[in-house]
């Protein structure tokens, strides 16, 4: 505790552990994706965090999530896709959300990389489907 802060605990504060870096799974996204974890949502109050790199036409697979999700775009051009048609294009600085339930896919556009942030609240399961067809991710970009 602090004198100049008594109600506060020495040990308010932690050091959370960043899991390591990964390949995003077959599975889970087409073409090749990397995955920072920031945190894993541990707790009440909280979120999963992780910055995701997608290569040119790297995707992931149809999903939802049950507390919804925001995407923050640090670097380069992609989409994100909804199961009704409609295509948000995203660059640098864009923040996109999808409400909770909501089947969706995001990625980078064919001629670029793409960084984003992915933020839901903790304690929400993510529902994976099938993999978004190329037929898919040429027709959902050119009906935007």
């Amino acid at each position: 505790m602090s004198a100049e802060h008594p109600a506060e605990a020495a040990d308010s504060m932690i050091l959370l552990p960043a899991p390591p870096t990964a390949k995003g799974p077959a599975e889970r996204f087409t073409g090749d994706v990397w995955v920072d974890g920031i945190t894993t949502g541990a707790g009440p109050g909280t979120a999963t965090a992780a910055t995701v790199r997608f290569t040119p036409c790297a995707r992931t697979a149809w999903h939802c999530h049950a507390n919804g999700q925001t995407l923050h775009v640090t670097d380069g051009h992609g989409f994100v896709g909804s199961r009704d048609g409609r295509v948000i294009e995203m660059r640098a600085g864009d923040t996109v959300y999808t409400p909770p339930g909501v089947w969706h896919w995001h990625g980078a556009a064919p001629d670029s990389f793409m960084t984003h942030l992915a933020l839901s609240l903790a304690g929400g399961d993510v529902e994976w489907g099938d993999h978004v067809t190329d037929e898919e991710y040429e027709k959902d970009r050119s009906t935007r």
